[in-house]
C-alpha cells in the first residue's frame, strides 16, 4: 500500500511539513509506502472553469503543468494526505488551486479517488485552524473518501519552521492519525476481498434558476 502527501506551505520544510511528517512516520512503521510533494512553492493557476476536464474526460486538466502529474499519483495511491498553513484563516492559495482542479478532474472522470482512504492537517500560529482544516475536509467528502479521525481535530501549532514539535498535544494528534490512517487503509484492503463496493451513481445537478 502507499500513500501520497501534498505539503501545501510555500516553505518545504515548514511546520506543514513537519506536520505531514509525523503522520508519515507512522505509515511507515505500519509498512506503507509514502510519498511527500510539495505543492506551495509551486506557480499554479486556478481552475479557469473552461469545462474541458469534463468533455475530454482524460484525467487531465487542460491546464498543463504539475497538476496533472500530481492526478495520476493520487489515482495510484491507496491513501492522501492534504496538508496546508493557515493564511487569512483558509487554505494556502496556491493549495486551493491545486486542489480545485485535481478533485474536480477526479470527479468528472469516474470518481478517481473514490474510497480512497484521505486525511487533511493543518498548521498554524494561532488561530483560524479549524476554517482551515474544514476546507480541506470538503475535498475528501466531494470525492467519497475515506476519512479517519484523530483524538482531536487535525490542527497543530508553531510559528517559526519546526516550532510544532514542541506542540505535545499536537504531536499527540498527528501520531494518532497516522495509526488510524493506517488501520484504515488495512481494512479497506482487507474488507474489498469479502464486502463488495457500493454502486456509484452518476451525480445529479439541481439548479434553482429556471
Amino acid at each position: 500500500m502507499n500513500v501520497v502527501a501534498f505539503n501545501g506551505s510555500p516553505k518545504k520544510n515548514g511546520n506543514t511539513f513537519h506536520a505531514i511528517e509525523m503522520v508519515v512516520e507512522e505509515l511507515n512503521q505500519a509498512g506503507i509506502t509514502t510519498e511527500i510533494v510539495h505543492v506551495g512553492n509551486k506557480a499554479i493557476r486556478g481552475c479557469l472553469a473552461c469545462g474541458q476536464c469534463m468533455k475530454n474526460k482524460n484525467e487531465r486538466c487542460i491546464q498543463d503543468d504539475e497538476v496533472n502529474e500530481w492526478i495520476q499519483l493520487m489515482k495510484k495511491a491507496d491513501g492522501i494526505v492534504i496538508g496546508s498553513p493557515v493564511h487569512f484563516s483558509a487554505i494556502g492559495g496556491t493549495m486551493k488551486s491545486f486542489l480545485d482542479r485535481a478533485f474536480y478532474v477526479g470527479g468528472v472522470n469516474g470518481g478517481l479517488f473514490r474510497h480512497k482512504v484521505g486525511a487533511a492537517v493543518v498548521a498554524v500560529r494561532r488561530s483560524g485552524g479549524l476554517p482551515t482544516f474544514n476546507q480541506l475536509n470538503n475535498f475528501l467528502c466531494y470525492a467519497e473518501m475515506l476519512v479517519p479521525t484523530s483524538n482531536y481535530w487535525n490542527v497543530i501549532h508553531g510559528t517559526k519552521p519546526g516550532e510544532v514539535v514542541q506542540d505535545e498535544e499536537g504531536k499527540q494528534i498527528m501520531r494518532t492519525l497516522g495509526r488510524n490512517l493506517a488501520w484504515l487503509l488495512k481494512l479497506v484492503e482487507h474488507g474489498r476481498v469479502t464486502v463488495p463496493e457500493p454502486e456509484r451513481e452518476g451525480k445529479i445537478y439541481t439548479n434553482f434558476i429556471r
